[in-house]
């Protein structure tokens, strides 16, 4: 009996962690190959964006996980009848933040994603060589399930088209672009640090090849 109870437990955990698994990857962002930016027309609207806008990041381990921002410094977007047709974005990764944690672990952690300190330049993005990483919208799709947002997301100089959920406001006033929290696996952009998949032995030590991301976009009327 007590055999027996035990397997329906053990089923009943595995049921438990494939259905988690499953809602965790709900929005992850498979990477494809580069797609040609569609050209706007001479008669679109330009907006220009704000170099508040942020993108939030969480990378995840075992033991823990870790958060923060990248600044975007640059950038347009152009609508046409209130429709975004395209838009492209630098990201300053110099700008990298951790903000869950304080004082000597936050440099630490900054300094190690930028790549700063000794043989660590490439375990992460190496800024010092790749100082700016760029998106360009390719496709808008709307359905009735919502907004999907297609485009060219260039780190490390290696580029793929992601697709991610999102909410897009456009007016006179400017545009803004919210997405929901989608995943990317970062190894597709040669970002290969204590992976898993691609490293032995690493126990508990590794970090998820896939990373946490969400897009806040503010762009303005350009006059």
């Amino acid at each position: 009996m007590k055999t027996k109870l035990t397997f329906i437990a053990a089923m009943c955990f595995m049921l438990v962690a494939s259905i988690s698994c499953k809602k965790e990857q709900k929005n992850e962002a498979e990477a494809k190959e580069e797609v040609k930016v569609r050209e706007a027309p001479a008669s679109a609207l330009s907006y220009a964006v704000d170099n508040n806008s942020l993108i939030y990041w969480t990378g995840k381990k075992p033991t823990g996980q870790h958060s923060g921002t990248i600044n975007l410094k640059g950038g347009d977007v152009k609508t046409e009848n209130g429709k975004v047709l395209n838009g492209s974005f630098t990201i300053d990764m110099n700008s990298i933040t951790v903000t869950d944690l304080e004082g000597d672990e936050k440099a630490s952690l900054e300094g190690h994603l930028k790549g700063e300190g000794e043989k660590t330049e490439d375990h992460f993005f190496n800024v010092a060589k790749f100082p700016t990483a760029a998106f360009e919208i390719t496709a808008v799709t709307e359905t009735e399930e919502g907004t999907t947002i297609a485009g060219n997301l260039t780190i490390k100089g290696i580029t793929k088209n992601v697709s991610f959920p999102a909410n897009i406001s456009a007016d006179d006033n400017g545009v803004t672009i919210t997405s929901d929290v989608f995943t990317i696996n970062r190894t597709e952009w040669g970002v290969n640090y204590a992976s898993k998949s691609l490293f032995d032995n690493l126990g508990d030590k590794f970090i998820n090849d896939d990373i946490e991301l969400k897009l806040e976009i503010k762009a303005n009327p350009t006059i």
